[in-house]
């Protein structure tokens, strides 16, 4: 099931990164692009980001031609988060931009709601 309007956002950037991503690794048929937290970092909740499988709780988004999976038992967590992708001298991945993290460490790899 699809719905119109996803809680995670990806920049051109990001879009741009996964879909070299999808054009050069040999990822399997029907998977996605998982965006989720999970308990533990420094603030006390890390983002998930990487390509699986549609699982029991998983509601699905086009985001502009890229097949996103969220549980929709996090989806509360990313709500309005956008995803970018930098790459420079200093940095170089994906950064999560959450508007619900009321703290967030250092690397910014957690956050705490």
């Amino acid at each position: 099931m699809e719905t119109a309007v996803a809680p995670v956002q990806l920049s051109q950037r990001a879009s741009t990164e996964v879909r070299k991503i999808l054009s050069t690794q040999p990822i399997p048929d029907g998977y996605g692009l998982r965006v989720g937290v999970r308990g533990g970092g420094c603030s006390g909740m890390s983002y998930i980001l990487g390509f699986d499988k549609l699982r029991e709780h998983d509601l699905t988004f086009d985001a502009e031609g890229i097949l996103l999976y969220i549980d929709k038992r996090q989806g509360l967590y990313l709500m309005g988060t956008t995803i970018d992708y930098h790459e420079g001298l200093d940095a170089r991945g994906f950064v999560f931009t959450n508007p619900n993290a009321t703290q967030t460490c250092g690397c910014g790899s957690s956050f705490a709601a």
